[in-house]
């Protein structure tokens, strides 16, 4: 094989390459080896200048004709002849493309025919049409010429560039350096319409799909190409965006890749699909609907047979109503939410939903119910064995549970109820710390002791919600922000950077600290002692919290109301949220309120410091150490904008304190707001008599029971002289939320309505404590209650999980009855044990002597039982029932006993 020479192409189609040629030997051409001139060119190269013709109202353009005195360069290919053989037919290729000078002045011209015809090596011809469907161009077209639009010109003179090679003819740069593919069009005459359109405009068009093809334009959602488009994030266009951008191809400024233009003929992730919903709420089915719409959609109820997909509900939706059709897509939720995210279709085939297998413990916790034994001994033994094993301890007890055989058998390990055995307590401490620390011999003593010191168990609390602290932060972090910040995000970025960073701050900066924190909690608490200071790990990282906490939470209002507008315009993110909350890490708890843990942190903080002060001893060095921690979180929280505190949460907290009866000073806390108020009733008799009306105050990380008074006495004067009503309520009990170690809804039954209970475990006790109670009002809802006293809990201890807190029971295990609460048995029952104890109180030197005496004494005064002065008057009203009256009578008879040698022994 002899290589000819290298020649340029001297005008006419002879010496210029065949557009399939060029197409196909494109990728050979090289302009890093541009020149300017003929200097480089082989000596023996034929000089070719380049001459423009200006045809018909191109040559009467004046602003044309400036533009073209401007651009003075021309690309211009470089053809080689390759001979292989001699019985052969020679092949021609593009080496090159080289600028050349335009020396020679434009022509203008009415007829075409006599330049394209003329065989003059000296010039190459560039004819210069306005408008392409005129005869003259079809003509040039045909004679193969190279033809130029006048905004193409134009653009070459704005941007100061050369006018670009073509083999084909191009009338502006609308679409330059575009590659696009085309699926699914039907009718050529359509298709060869369209692949024109964008020669025209200056993009190439490539046959097969391929990482190089910069748009898709697709008339149907089917098919390879469109799926392969979709995972590579290629924009997927409408025939439109073609021929819309034609329309505009005389705007210099316009560009077919700009993003608003280009957003109205993306192909919507819905197009020619027909949804239908099962198993959501009404309100997030009407939404998911109205989402539909919105991208290019339709819907239509369940069961229709037009329908393409049946979104399913995959949590609350285990069987579906009827047997689907072959060409129905039935797919999970995540498919809806992953399409608007992706803003192109999803594969379904990843998203199928699958018939659920029934759970592992169908039968919950009625298998533990044993035969009810009419013994009420062997019944409190029974509940207590039955509440052991429903909160099943781990290895992070201090206080292992006695085993038994049938205890064994009845729960698996790990069991649902346990409050510990979630992915982020799994992870962090059963399998790690825990066994570290029970297993890794202590300093101070080999073995671990079956019962921890008060401030080991407080200790032990502030690593582990240290540690679910550190989980959930770093689920914000890895699992919303890292996504989001990420460069080629698949339909491009779903956020703006300054979106972004308004919504995290600061957030990254947190983890980091509170990483290092949770460490060295970590070390102490392998290596456990009474002198170990928790003090100093704080102190240790006060300056760190100063400088990134007040910015964080300052700005988190900011932060929320961003992450609220960035929703309702722009449903990608929408849809981003929506696909995250549904994953276990976040509990389903959205965005906003994970990002709330942060401001909740360290006034929670303070408060598990100050228990651990108050279970360290005196002599204990780390007591100096605890006060100055604590000193140094409050000069963190003073560095917060007080006004993001609400006044509102505040005068409620003071309004619970006056209702209530012997209240607790410290329910006054800054942090603290009231969340919910029920009423209801007692079903247990361990925190007051059975029946009693019982009042629950829910704050965000404590719980204050009060029961109803039985008499209101007095009233409450301010110190601004306003008279408040007396307190009708009676405080039993304050409880914070990191006690409540399962909450129990029981399942409704004839005898049992609108009952659930709470199994508390407090730090001092050995045993969990069951306590049941009924609603008694319609609203809450018991399962929106039982939800939000979850969430608090779950906030409270830094688990996400807030779900796995929620355990579904039968009445009959826990013996819980509703049906006699209310009858006039019950009452009359209730009210003759009160009765009994106040008789019980009153002749009980042991308990109150002093009182006990006074009212003998007043009874003994006075035989027909009624006080003998004004001033005792409501003492003796109040305190005195009838029934209590009889009896004293009976006892101090002038006939049985003489008054003088009366004497009065406390009851056995």
């Amino acid at each position: 094989m002899t290589d000819s020479s290298v020649l340029v192409p001297a005008g006419g189609r002879s010496l210029l390459a065949d557009s399939s040629v060029f197409e196909s030997r494109i990728a050979e051409t090289s302009k890093e080896n541009l020149f300017t001139g003929s200097a480089d060119v082989d000596e023996d190269m034929p000089q070719v200048e380049t001459r423009v013709v200006l045809v018909q109202d191109a040559g009467r353009n004046d602003t044309l004709i400036k533009a073209l005195e401007t651009v003075k360069l021309m690309e211009v290919p470089v053809i080689k002849i390759r001979e292989n053989c001699r019985e052969k037919s020679r092949e021609s290729f593009i080496k090159s493309i080289v600028n050349m000078e335009i020396k020679h002045p434009y022509v203008t011209t009415e007829s075409v025919e006599e330049y394209a015809e003329a065989d003059a090596p000296e010039f190459e011809n560039v004819f210069v049409i306005s408008d392409f469907q005129h005869p003259s161009f079809r003509y040039l077209y045909k004679a193969d010429c190279r033809v130029l639009g006048p905004p193409i010109i134009l653009y070459c003179a704005q941007k100061g560039e050369p006018l670009p090679f073509t083999s084909r003819p191009l009338y502006c740069a609308s679409m330059l350096n575009l590659v696009l593919c085309f699926t699914g069009f039907r009718k050529k005459e359509e298709l060869v319409k369209l692949v024109t359109l964008v020669h025209h405009m200056g993009g190439t068009i490539r046959k097969d799909f391929s990482s190089k093809v910069t748009h898709l334009v697709a008339n149907s959602t089917h098919g390879d190409k469109f799926r392969v488009a979709v995972s590579l994030g290629t924009p997927i266009m409408k025939a439109d965006w073609i021929l819309k951008a034609w329309e505009k191809r005389n705007d210099l400024e316009f560009s077919a890749t700009e993003e608003e233009f280009k957003s109205e003929f993306k192909v919507s992730p819905f197009q020619d699909c027909v949804l239908s919903f099962l198993g959501f709420s009404d309100e997030d089915r009407v939404g998911m609907e109205e989402m539909t719409v919105m991208q290019g959609g339709q819907f239509l109820p369940v069961g229709d047979e037009t329908c393409t997909h049946l979104v399913v509900e995959e949590n609350s939706v285990k069987e579906l109503p009827f047997e689907p059709p072959k060409k129905l897509y039935v797919v999970k939720q995540e498919w809806f939410w992953g399409s608007i995210q992706m803003d192109a279709r999803a594969g379904e085939t990843m998203y199928l939903f699958e018939k659920h297998d029934s759970p592992a413990l169908k039968k919950s916790v009625s298998q533990l119910s044993l035969n009810t034994p009419s013994s009420s001994n062997r019944k409190k033994r029974r509940l207590k064995d039955t509440l052991a094993q429903i909160t099943k301890e781990t290895d992070i007890s201090p206080f292992p549970p006695r085993k038994r055989p049938s205890a064994e058998h009845s729960l698996s390990m790990g069991s649902l109820l346990d409050i510990s055995n979630t992915p982020e307590s799994g992870k962090s401490l059963s399998g790690d710390t825990t066994n570290k620390i029970s297993s890794k011999p202590s300093k101070i003593s080999t073995p671990v002791p079956q019962k921890q010191s008060a401030r080991w168990q407080v200790a032990m609390e502030l690593y582990q919600t240290e540690t679910n602290y550190v989980d959930i932060l770093t689920t914000v972090v890895q699992l919303f922000q890292v996504p989001l910040e990420k460069e080629g995000q698949l339909g491009g970025p779903i956020l703006a950077p300054e979106e972004i960073k308004t919504i995290f701050g600061s957030i990254q900066d947190i983890l980091d600290v509170h990483t290092k924190i949770k460490d060295d909690l970590k070390k102490m608490m392998m290596d456990w002692a009474e002198t170990k200071s928790i003090g100093e790990v704080i102190l240790c990282y006060s300056k760190d919290l100063v400088k990134i906490y007040p910015p964080f939470v300052n700005f988190f209002e900011m932060s929320k109301e961003t992450i609220i507008k960035c929703e309702k315009q722009k449903p990608r993110f929408h849809a981003f949220l929506k696909i995250n909350q549904a994953k276990p890490e976040c509990g389903r708890q959205t965005l906003a309120e994970l990002l709330i843990r942060p401001v909740q942190r360290l006034p929670s903080v303070a408060l598990l410091l100050n228990d651990i002060k108050k279970h360290t001893s005196e002599d204990n060095p780390d007591k100096m150490m605890l006060e100055k921690a604590i000193e140094s979180l409050k000069e963190v929280m003073t560095h917060i904008n007080e006004d993001k505190r609400k006044t509102e949460g505040q005068r409620q907290i003071f309004d619970v304190v006056y209702e209530v009866d012997g209240c607790p000073a410290n329910l006054l806390s800054s942090h603290r707001m009231l969340v919910q108020r029920v009423e209801t009733v007692a079903l247990g008799e361990d925190l007051c008599d059975r029946g009693e009306q019982v009042t629950l105050f829910l704050f965000n990380d404590c719980l204050e029971i009060a029961r109803k008074r039985h008499k209101v006495i007095g009233a409450f004067k301010s110190p601004h002289g306003q008279t408040r009503p007396p307190a009708s309520l009676k405080h039993i009990s304050l409880m914070p939320l990191s006690q409540i170690k399962k909450v129990l809804d029981i399942r409704e039954t004839e005898e049992c309505q609108n009952a659930f209970a709470l199994v508390v475990r407090p730090p001092t006790e050995q045993t969990n404590q069951l306590f049941s109670f009924q609603l008694t009002t319609e609203e809450p809802l018991k399962v929106d209650w039982l939800r939000m006293l979850c969430r608090h809990i779950a906030n409270t201890i830094c688990k996400a999980d807030a779900e796995n807190l929620i355990y579904t029971t039968d009445p009959d295990s826990l013996e819980v009855n509703t049906k006699d609460v209310d009858s006039t048995l019950s009452r009359a029952s209730r009210a003759i044990k009160k009765t009994s104890k106040k008789v019980t109180r009153a002749f009980s030197f042991s308990k109150t002597p002093r009182r006990a005496l006074q009212r003998a004494l007043m009874v003994h005064n006075t035989p027909d039982a009624r006080s003998p002065g004004p001033s005792t008057e409501g003492f003796g009203s109040s305190r005195m029932p009838s029934t209590t009256s009889l009896a004293v009578r009976k006892a101090y008879s002038p006939s049985v006993v003489p008054p003088s040698s009366c004497h009065y022994t406390s009851p056995s």
